[in-house]
């Protein structure tokens, strides 16, 4: 994490990232247990903390990224305890919602990490042209 004002919208977008790459993990620790007798599917909360913290302060969404407490947006990994199953085995891991779900995820994560390289690149070109 990066302590300047210049690099709000970055750290931003790095906690996003960091969420989304815990997604990727559970999604792809779902889908390995989809035979696994019992088993709860995992995935995380991020977006709502995210947007809370966009919604608590006023202004453009540059003063609302400037204002955002990063220490607020810590994705929460839960465990669906529904009492939703997809077998008599007790799991309840739906492949293809899984497997779409990774899909998103990964183009998510993809998009964030460029976004990211995207904002550090105009930082480096404003440097040159000083």
């Amino acid at each position: 994490m990066i302590n300047s004002n210049a690099y709000n919208y970055i750290n931003v977008l790095e906690k996003a990232a960091d969420a989304s790459w815990t997604r990727n993990t559970l999604l792809s620790n779902n889908i390995a247990n989809v035979d696994t007798p019992n088993y709860k599917r995992q995935d995380i909360s991020f977006n709502t903390f995210l947007l809370s913290e966009l919604e608590s302060t006023a202004g453009t969404l540059g003063q609302k990224v400037a204002n955002v407490n990063l220490n607020h947006l810590e994705g929460h990994v839960y465990t669906d305890m529904s009492e939703l199953s997809y077998r008599l085995d007790g799991n309840n891991v739906d492949i293809d919602t899984e497997n779409v779900e990774l899909a998103s995820n990964q183009i998510l994560y993809q998009t964030l990490i460029e976004s990211m390289n995207y904002e550090f690149n105009m930082l480096k070109s404003a440097l040159k042209t000083s």
